[in-house]
């Protein structure tokens, strides 16, 4: 009759202490490497995702104006530290709880003139001889029935433009949205240090 291998006591499968560390100081090194472009990415895509939702506001408001065949605003008021952006069906002045709204805060706000870079190279690509700054204030922008914008009822020769960022980190750069007269919209990014390029 065989007997069967017997394996000794200490023969146990395992780590070792020193594996365990080296493997964690390896896993704490990676970790270490890959929170800044994770941080990176995520800031990215705030800033993406903000002026995303302005422009589809902006193309909303004029859809409904189109739609109901009447002057409809886009309306900015403050919100504590942040901003809500949405539309003024009724005309009354203001963003009601039932009329379509986002709200912008934390990380990405709407900036005034003079945050971000200048915006000579979007001038300069339009054609125009300027931009008009909507956003850091409270205020509005009007489109008639037939999309174009509207001020004090004469068809806009402006181009209106609204910063998205952060005021206190330039790190992660900016976002501009364009408003042409026509009612159109475009998206513009400058990285820090950067130049403007449009992005849709």
């Amino acid at each position: 009759m065989r007997r069967s291998p017997t394996r000794p006591c200490n023969s146990q499968a395992g780590f070792s202490m020193v594996e365990l560390a080296v493997s964690l100081c390896v896993l704490l090194i990676l970790t270490a490497i890959a929170i800044p472009t994770l941080m990176r990415s995520f800031r990215t895509y705030q800033l993406n995702d903000a002026a995303a939702r302005l422009s589809a506001m902006l193309k909303f408001t004029r859809f409904e104006a189109v739609r109901r065949n009447t002057q409809v605003s886009f309306r900015m008021q403050t919100s504590g530290t942040g901003w809500i952006i949405g539309v003024d069906s009724n005309g009354n002045g203001t963003i009601d709880p039932a009329e379509k709204q986002e709200v912008l805060t934390g990380f990405e706000t709407l900036l005034p003139m003079g945050a971000p870079p200048s915006p000579t190279p979007i001038i300069t690509a339009l054609g125009v001889a300027g931009l008009t700054t909507m956003s850091g204030n409270p205020g509005s922008v009007t489109f008639d029935a037939r999309g174009a914008i509207r001020v004090a009822n004469v068809v806009s020769s402006n181009v209106d433009v609204f910063y998205v960022g952060s005021a206190s980190d330039p790190e992660f750069g900016y976002r501009a949205v364009i408003l042409l007269p026509s009612g159109s919209t475009q998206i513009w990014t400058v990285p820090a240090g950067g130049i403007w390029q449009q992005i849709s």
